[in-house]
């Protein structure tokens, strides 16, 4: 008798206030949400991921702008402001805000948010995790995904009720309901936390099968020698 064929799990992964929140659905379309206090606990939590896509950016740079932050940003128009510039390395190392800034000005010409600079400890997370992860990785943004999934860029904030409905009912007729999420994850992620991670997990489904786009396509090379990419 012949090997039934390995499950496909793709996982999505969003920040949320005290950790990640991560979304897994397998080749029938059952879905999971699970809390993580760190990103390397993903491998624990969900030992059979086949794919990961999550919402951080992968590939630092050294210096100037990423070409995936400035590709990704032309394709949403009024939600471009979404997509925020990744800060150099100098900036994400810096001990303090100020630093950041004057780094980031030196190699950019630019200034960091706080809001981005609030980013930098989850962006060095998963910079180390990522070279050693036990499964393929893959950067994600949700409002790019949800664009492709909607077919343009959505019409309202994503915290908005417009917005988080529109994003809602597009994952529902992608078959991703939430309806049943519980425990932990419901608990700790906010509203767009979960909406975020389930349409990376739909952009993780894509990506296992071959049906994702790359941002921008081809993809330049990072400092560590993988593609630096915004996949949907």
């Amino acid at each position: 008798m012949a090997d039934s064929p390995a499950v496909v799990v793709a996982v999505g992964v969003d920040a949320c206030k005290t950790g990640w929140i991560a979304v897994a659905v397998d080749d029938k379309g059952v879905l999971t949400a699970h809390y993580l206090p760190g990103i390397a606990s993903l491998t624990a939590i969900v030992p059979d991921a086949s794919v990961v896509a999550i919402d951080i950016p992968i590939g630092v740079p050294e210096s100037g702008r990423r070409e995936a932050d400035l590709a990704a940003r032309s394709r949403l128009g009024a939600r471009r402001n979404s997509v925020f510039f990744t800060p150099p390395r100098a900036a994400v190392e810096a001990a303090t805000h100020a630093e950041a800034t004057a780094a980031s000005v030196r190699l950019t010409g630019f200034g960091v948010s706080q809001q981005s600079f609030a980013l930098a400890p989850k962006l060095l997370e998963v910079d180390t995790w990522v070279q050693t992860a036990p499964f393929p990785v893959y950067e994600v943004h949700p409002e790019v995904s949800f664009a492709v999934l909607l077919g343009a860029p959505a019409s309202a904030p994503k915290k908005s009720w417009a917005g988080m409905s529109e994003r809602r009912r597009a994952l529902e007729s992608a078959g991703l309901t939430l309806d049943h999420i519980h425990g932990d994850a419901a608990l700790r992620a906010a509203v767009d936390d979960m909406l975020d991670a389930t349409v990376a997990a739909w952009s993780a489904r894509r990506i296992a099968r071959g049906q994702a786009v790359m941002i921008p396509d081809p993809a330049p090379t990072g400092s560590r020698g993988r593609p630096v990419a915004i996949w949907a």
